[in-house]
């Protein structure tokens, strides 16, 4: 018995150790600062999150700061309450300006710094979120945030790798929103030619059934009329004789 049990002891700390070492190096790979959701339309606006992992084990974050992409400026950004958390905003000068609902736009958000109440920001095993709303988004493929993300021992994580198309996952990637050409949306005016067609058939349809039931209603008064004629000329008549 104790031949049959060492084996499979030593296979179970095998197995053991090999899942170890896969979580171990899977975990800070996806521990990285994500932008949420990843894809959105050129033009439009969104309400968008940073999302913002705690990946140290001894020290909480205590600032985000999330640098907005100088070569795809946003007219609008503004940002939401964060409990325990204050928000600064930075603006630069751009060139040429922004067109926001027919007003030209000289400055645009160039930086969003959220900092965290004293003792307080994402402790170890926490993640945060710090919502955003953006637009008009600008007429490129991607928008790419660098993100510096500071623990309270003063230890600094950049995430500021683009990712390359094809390539592998930088180390410190820097979230990554995805813009996708606009798709044209049909016309009112166009539709309403089949709107008008359907109430037309609706209609006819609506009609023929009325003419059917009054025809109907016609047919069944026409019967009972006979039907009693048809009986009084019956108690009228004399009896045959025989």
């Amino acid at each position: 018995m104790i031949r049959l049990r060492r084996p499979a002891t030593a296979a179970a700390l095998t197995l053991a150790a090999v899942a170890t070492a896969v979580l171990g190096l899977a975990g800070p790979a996806s521990a990285h600062v994500t932008v949420n959701p990843t894809e959105a339309r050129q033009g439009g606006y969104g309400r968008f999150a940073f999302r913002v992992p705690n990946e140290s084990d001894t020290a909480s974050t205590t600032k985000v700061e999330v640098n907005l992409p100088e070569n795809a400026p946003v007219g609008s950004v503004s940002t939401m309450p964060v409990p325990g958390w204050t928000v600064t905003v930075e603006k630069r000068k751009v060139d040429p300006p922004i067109e926001v609902h027919g007003s030209q736009l000289t400055e645009a958000v160039s930086k969003l710094t959220w900092t965290a109440a004293p003792n307080g920001g994402v402790k170890p095993g926490e993640f945060q979120e710090f919502p955003v709303s953006m637009g008009p988004l600008p007429q490129a493929d991607r928008m790419v945030f660098k993100v510096l993300q500071t623990y309270s021992d003063g230890n600094i994580s950049r995430w500021i790798e683009e990712p390359t198309p094809g390539g592998e996952e930088p180390e410190n990637p820097a979230p990554v929103l995805t813009l996708t050409a606009a798709t044209a949306s049909a016309s009112p005016v166009a539709s309403a030619p089949a709107a008008a067609a359907d109430d037309d058939d609706d209609d006819a349809d609506t009609g023929t059934a009325t003419a059917f039931g009054v025809a109907g209603l016609v047919a069944g008064l026409a019967g009972l009329v006979l039907g009693g004629l048809a009986f009084l000329r019956t108690r009228r008549e004399p009896a045959a004789k025989s």
